[in-house]
């Protein structure tokens, strides 16, 4: 079943940015790891976290959701998609 904004829920992201850690990052996380304090996440990899948000749920992140909380866990990011109209919360 191929999944589109209109039936991609929250669960529905919060997988997709888990697989996507685990392949780009090499690691398991849970959805409230800090990803920054943890050492995960550099600059660079926050830009490629931006591109992937953008690509994977049809979203356009800038301006006031380009600021670190919303990239900090999982579950962050997981919001900022829902907020900017990629999945159903």
């Amino acid at each position: 079943m191929t999944t589109t904004a209109e039936t991609r829920d929250a669960d529905d992201v919060r997988r997709n940015l888990l697989e996507f850690l685990k392949q780009r990052a090499k690691a398991e996380v849970e959805p409230d790891f800090d990803l920054f304090a943890g050492g995960l996440v550099s600059s660079l990899f926050a830009l490629e976290l931006v591109v992937h948000l953008e690509n994977a749920f049809g979203v356009t992140v800038g301006g006031e959701d380009l600021k670190i909380d919303n990239f900090r866990t999982v579950d962050a990011m997981t919001a900022l998609v829902v907020r900017s109209g990629g999945a159903r919360g």
